[in-house]
C-alpha cells in the first residue's frame, strides 16, 4: 500500500508498504530518520517515541497505514517544531485544557527548515530545542541511545506543563528506560529546560 502523510512539517509518501510494517521501520529505514532507536520493538524501552499528531507514541506499535494523513514529528525536527510552537504561543508552553497547546491544525502549518547548506527532506535541523540544550548542558547524554525518546516525551510534556514537578516529570518519562544515567542527569535536564522556559517568559 501507499502511505500519505506529514513527518516534521513536510508531506511524505512511502511506497509498497507491508501491511505489517510499523511507523519505526518505515521512518528508519524508507525515510532515512535514524533518530528513533528499535530496541525493545514492544513499545516497553520508549526508545523509538514521536509525536503523532502532537501526542507521544511508540512508533514501533503503530502500524504505518494508521499514519494516513496524519503528522509525525521526529527527534529530527524537534528543534524547529519547538520555534513553531514558541511562535504560535508567545511566553511558554499552556496545558490544552487552558485552550492552548499545540492543535493538529498548527502542526501542520509548520514545516522544518533542515540544515543550512544541505538538500534535506527530512526536515533534520541545524539548531537544537531548548530540551536538546538542556541535555546537553546538563551531562545527561551517555550512549545516546534512550536519548531521543526521551527528548520527545519530554518535550510534549513541557508543553502540557511548563512548570513540572519531580513527580510530574517522573511520571511522564516512565515509559522511557536508560541503562546508563540512574536518571538523575535526564531529570536536571528537564529541569533545566524548565527553569530556562519560566525565565523566557
Amino acid at each position: 500500500m501507499r502511505v500519505n502523510f506529514t513527518v516534521n512539517g513536510r508531506p511524505q509518501e512511502a511506497d509498497d508498504v507491508w501491511e505489517g510494517e510499523s511507523l519505526l521501520y518505515v521512518l528508519r529505514e524508507r525515510m532515512g530518520l535514524p533518530g528513533s532507536k528499535n530496541a525493545c520493538e514492544q513499545g516497553e524501552c520508549g526508545s523509538c517515541t514521536v509525536r503523532l499528531d502532537g501526542v507521544p507514541v511508540c512508533a514501533c506499535l503503530v502500524a504505518a497505514g494508521q499514519v494516513e494523513g496524519r503528522d509525525v514529528v521526529t527527534v529530527e525536527g524537534l528543534a524547529d517544531y519547538s520555534k513553531h510552537r514558541a511562535d504560535a504561543h508567545p511566553g511558554a508552553g499552556c496545558a490544552p485544557a487552558d485552550g492552548c497547546g499545540t492543535s493538529v491544525q498548527q502542526a501542520r502549518q509548520w514545516q522544518a527548515k533542515g540544515a543550512q547548506g544541505t538538500d534535506s527532506q527530512t526536515g533534520e535541523g541545524g539548531e537544537l530545542s531548548a530540551i536538546q540544550e538542556a541535555f546537553i548542558d546538563a551531562g545527561a547524554v551517555q550512549c545516546g541511545f534512550c536519548t531521543p525518546g526521551l527528548l520527545v516525551t519530554a518535550d510534549e510534556m513541557l508543553e502540557r506543563n511548563p512548570s513540572p514537578s519531580d513527580a510530574d516529570i517522573r511520571e511522564a518519562l516512565s515509559g522511557n528506560l536508560c541503562r546508563c544515567t540512574g536518571y538523575e542527569k535526564i531529570l536536571d535536564a528537564v529541569r533545566l529546560a524548565a527553569a530556562r522556559q519560566s525565565e523566557a517568559v
